[in-house]
């Protein structure tokens, strides 16, 4: 008899790593790394970060990164909770706003990860 079990199992994606620059993202290891030094993230910027480096250069909104990491685009001030969360993550990153490295706010848009 014919076992089709396999054939009929839903095929699982790998996760992807991310580099921009000395910016790396194991998705996989769930581990991000500076200048090849681990950086401690929590599970909030770690989810932004990885959103962002999906979007592959494209503008999201604060709006739409808590519809993604909390399921609730409504979420009580979207805009600043995502931005105390992004200025946490900048800071980890040694980035700032003045001169970005890895994260550009566009402003009244959203947030974009800045490809090399």
């Amino acid at each position: 008899m014919f076992d089709d079990t396999a054939a009929t199992m839903p095929q699982t994606e790998t996760p992807r790593d991310y580099t921009v620059g000395d910016l790396q993202l194991s998705v996989a290891r769930h581990e991000c790394r500076l200048h090849g030094r681990p950086v401690a993230l929590t599970p909030t910027e770690f989810a932004i970060l990885r959103i962002l480096l999906e979007q592959d250069g494209a503008v999201i909104s604060a709006e739409e990164l808590c519809r993604r990491i909390w399921n609730d685009e409504r979420c009580c001030g979207a805009a600043n909770t995502i931005s105390v969360h992004m200025r946490h993550l900048r800071r980890k990153l040694q980035d700032t706003v003045a001169s970005p490295r890895y994260i550009r706010t566009i402003w009244g848009v959203g947030y974009k990860i800045e490809s090399q």
